[in-house]
């Protein structure tokens, strides 16, 4: 890269709150967020150059559009800066990440502050579904598929990869109960209160039933408000203030690409369109997936985490599953009994998107946060000891778009 990035701060909201009992909408989550990262950033708001917003339907959602005009009102020196939204479903938040690191990248800023922003809880859960589904092929999927799309493309993304290489439920149930226990570890986390034992979410029952077999509703990311934000800036700029790289996290590498809309387009389970993302990401950066220390990936449902160990090559196809029964993705912190894997590499520290929630555009700046907690050690009882490389994977649709990066400290 002919100009590095560092994430000089960052912040997020509670993903617990419901706006609309608050009696508040997207702009006021907009607001706090990106309020939270420039205190951080410890910067004078009039340092920042750009502004971007990832979001993905607030259209519907909230009938509110033109979201860069609320990062002004964050302060008023923001009045006249240039801002951008992007969106690309679930990948909406990653994509104004990398909006912001290429304007860096090219020089034409120095300092960019990142907002992702969704606000969900507006509707019945079933108006809400069919506000989803514009991320997937809506006009052809929506007759085979019917209501709750994406529980049911998620759950033949399950079928085939069951299909294919005799998994089980169990290996489902797993990733389900490991991010709700990493999600108690973290006070900003919508189920941080919620208790999920292993025997519950292996076990079809009147409070865990099928929704779109052989998924059950803890396999299930849930409904959420939310925001989150970071402040990314050049090393150049860094060094004009004289603030230490190394308290900081740098972009190593980044990947993204976009597949056929239609699920059955695309070749399930092994998404090789979603491995390029993963590829590229580690070629720019030099890395392997054995280098990592940690990494934050998509979970909408408990098998993208499994498909995301294969794409990214922390697991050889077919075997994310022993990947996961291993201990190798779980905390030590909440680990029963120690790990047998040959490395360890903690994955969805802070409860992924089955646990913190996944408030759609907000998802992709939320795990970059997360990175930069991690690296800077500011991630507390969910700390990976000594992370030095974390990665992030956050996609949209039914594995359309894919975003890899790669960060590390300093």
């Amino acid at each position: 890269m002919s100009e590095s990035v560092y994430i000089l701060g960052g912040g997020r909201t509670d993903f617990k709150r419901n706006l609309k009992k608050e009696g508040k909408t997207i702009r006021h989550i907009i607001i706090e967020a990106g309020k939270k990262a420039i205190d951080d950033a410890k910067i004078d708001p009039g340092e920042i150059q750009a502004g971007a917003v990832g979001n993905f339907n607030a259209g519907q959602f909230t009938k509110q559009l033109q979201l860069g005009a609320f990062i002004p009102e964050i302060d008023p020196k923001l009045r006249g800066i240039p801002t951008m939204h992007t969106e690309a479903a679930c990948a909406s938040g990653a994509l104004s990440v990398l909006l912001g690191a290429e304007w860096i990248i090219g020089g034409f800023y120095d300092v960019v502050l990142v907002v992702g922003a969704e606000q969900q809880k507006t509707m019945s859960a079933l108006d809400g579904s069919d506000v989803l589904g514009a991320a997937a092929d809506y006009h052809n999927e929506k007759p085979e598929y019917g209501d709750f799309m994406f529980p049911k493309l998620f759950g033949r993304i399950a079928q085939l990869y069951i299909e294919k290489y005799g998994a089980t439920e169990d290996a489902l149930a797993l990733v389900a109960w490991k991010n709700y226990a990493h999600a108690k570890l973290n006070p900003l986390a919508q189920m941080r209160d919620a208790d999920l034992t292993l025997d519950s979410a292996s076990q079809v029952s009147d409070k865990n039933p099928h929704v779109a077999p052989p998924l059950k509703v803890s396999d299930c990311s849930q409904i959420t408000d939310g925001a989150a934000s970071v402040v990314l800036v050049s090393e150049r700029y860094l060094n004009k203030i004289g603030r230490d790289k190394n308290k900081t996290a740098r972009l190593l590498g980044y990947g993204h690409t976009t597949d056929y809309l239609p699920l059955d387009k695309k070749d399930v389970p092994t998404f090789s369109t979603a491995r390029k993302a993963a590829e590229k990401a580690f070629k720019m950066a030099n890395l392997k997936p054995r280098d990592l220390n940690g990494a934050d990936v998509h979970d909408c449902f408990s098998i993208t985490e499994i498909v995301a160990y294969e794409i990214l090559g922390l697991a050889e196809p077919g075997k994310g599953i022993d990947l996961v029964k291993s201990g190798a993705t779980t905390l030590p912190q909440v680990r029963p009994e120690k790990s047998k894997a040959p490395f360890q590499i903690p994955v969805n520290a802070g409860g992924g998107l089955i646990g913190d929630g996944h408030p759609v555009g907000a998802t992709g700046v939320r795990q970059v946060f997360e990175a930069y907690q991690h690296l800077t050690e500011q991630a507390g009882a969910r700390q990976i000891e000594n992370a030095k490389r974390f990665l992030t994977f956050n996609m949209g649709g039914s594995l359309t778009t894919s975003v890899a990066m790669l960060w590390g400290r300093g």
